[in-house]
């Protein structure tokens, strides 16, 4: 029995001016999973979310989300997904429960203070609820970003660079919320730089190079690419990022090394 992807991508092209930034991406995404986009800056990531999202037309090719053609059906596709940009978009002035109310409201929520207060607890932001936004960490601002493109249940939610710019803890903060998402069913296409990011989140990973996607799998798969590893015995010192989480006291989340650290600074 075969199952339709949440999003599925043929031949998708872009171009800005003379510069071809997506030169026929193919991309299935499964229902349910977390799929990371891998790539450089400028390999065209940010290009592919926003034509998913429908705030970009492509020049080329097919895109559903959610069994719906972004360019056909664009309306449809909107109320079946949600998008959070690499920039937390909450209003400093409003207290955490006040930013999630106003986008019930906006998205005609019935009961928009159940809502609110469901997702506050949902990411543990109950006890910071009633506390402007431009109090909170980066990571609670993260957490509250994507708590608010919750609202509605959106069957499909985009992620672009989602931890730019946090500290280790947040970070943290911001992946154990991601994988709860996946848990509960909805599906993610999440965007980043950092490989260390897509080992610990991804089902399935997929990068981008020049305008194409030239590897798609899951890890196993992405290793099995390459011949068998050497075993060396090899003293391990702590890292930098696991004595920073051990002294702070996240003990829920533990951390493993980013493997795409140089050895000199590890």
């Amino acid at each position: 029995m075969t199952t339709t992807p949440a999003i599925a991508v043929r031949d998708l092209t872009k171009a800005f001016g003379d510069n071809a930034v997506l030169r026929g991406v193919d991309l299935d995404v499964p229902v349910g999973h977390i799929v990371a986009l891998l790539g450089s800056n400028g390999a065209g990531k940010t290009t592919v979310v926003r034509i998913l999202s429908t705030l970009l037309k492509a020049d080329g090719g097919t895109a559903t989300v959610h069994g719906s053609d972004v360019s056909v059906d664009p309306g449809t596709v909107r109320e079946s997904i949600s998008l959070t940009g690499q920039f937390a978009a909450v209003d400093d002035a409003l207290t955490g429960r006040e930013n999630i109310i106003l986008i019930a409201q906006l998205r005609h929520v019935p009961d928009a203070l159940a809502a609110a207060d469901n997702l506050l607890r949902r990411f543990s932001l109950t006890d910071a609820a009633d506390r402007k936004a431009a109090t909170y960490s980066g990571g609670m601002r993260r957490r509250l970003d994507i708590a608010m493109s919750l609202i509605g249940d959106p069957a499909v939610i985009f992620l672009d660079e989602p931890t730019t710019g946090l500290d280790p803890q947040a970070r943290n903060e911001v992946w154990h919320t991601i994988k709860q998402l996946a848990s509960a069913g909805t599906t993610v296409l999440l965007t980043t730089q950092y490989l260390h990011e897509a080992e610990q989140l991804a089902d399935r990973i997929a990068i981008l190079h020049q305008g194409r996607i030239i590897a798609d799998g899951t890890l196993t798969e992405l290793k099995a690419l390459f011949p068998p590893t050497t075993r060396e015995l090899v003293e391990k010192q702590p890292s930098l990022e696991e004595i920073f989480l051990a002294i702070v006291g996240d003990h829920d989340t533990p951390c493993t090394p980013d493997p795409t650290m140089p050895e000199a600074h590890r």
